[in-house]
């Protein structure tokens, strides 16, 4: 997993609903550091060890980024979970499974963890993250919530 989505997980009070869908998540020491935050005991530091990938990649991408895909190396059927656009490309492009933290919200709303997946995403725009009104649009129809909020004055009507 990338920073920001430990950062997004933090923010909306999801470490829990996170674990139960996924036992175990592997890190790397500077996506630790970029945190700064503790961590639950079921999120691993683990370092890379080909580090040769790791430099290069450094080079594209963020070194957050680029460590975590360097770390996936490591390990078989696994699922890397990064959010910035760059480096999911290079990720496909390199053959990994990937999700971003709209997708763990999608999992977690489909597995019954959250009740509202609109309410997270509106958290997310308050934190920073940029999703499109259609993006957003797209999910809730996916999950079921056929509702969609635009956003008038600062405040939300529904449409």
């Amino acid at each position: 997993a990338d920073t920001s989505f430990l950062i997004a997980i933090q923010k909306m009070q999801l470490f829990d609903e996170v674990h139960s869908l996924y036992h175990e998540v592997y890190i790397t020491r500077k996506i630790a550091e970029e945190f700064q935050l503790t961590l639950p005991d079921w999120i691993f530091i683990h370092e890379p060890k080909n580090v040769h990938v790791q430099s290069v990649l450094s080079f594209i991408i963020d070194a957050g980024e680029a460590s975590a895909i360097a770390l996936a190396y490591d390990y078989q059927d696994v699922i890397l979970i990064i959010d910035d656009l760059k480096a999911t490309k290079e990720a496909v492009r390199l053959g990994f499974n990937i999700t971003g933290t709209l997708g763990v919200l999608i999992k977690l709303k489909k597995e019954g963890l959250i009740i509202s997946i609109e309410q997270k995403i509106f958290q997310l725009k308050e934190i920073g993250f940029r999703i499109s009104p259609k993006i957003i649009e797209e999910i809730l129809k996916i999950v079921g919530e056929n509702y969609y909020y635009k956003k008038v004055g600062g405040k939300r009507i529904n449409k």
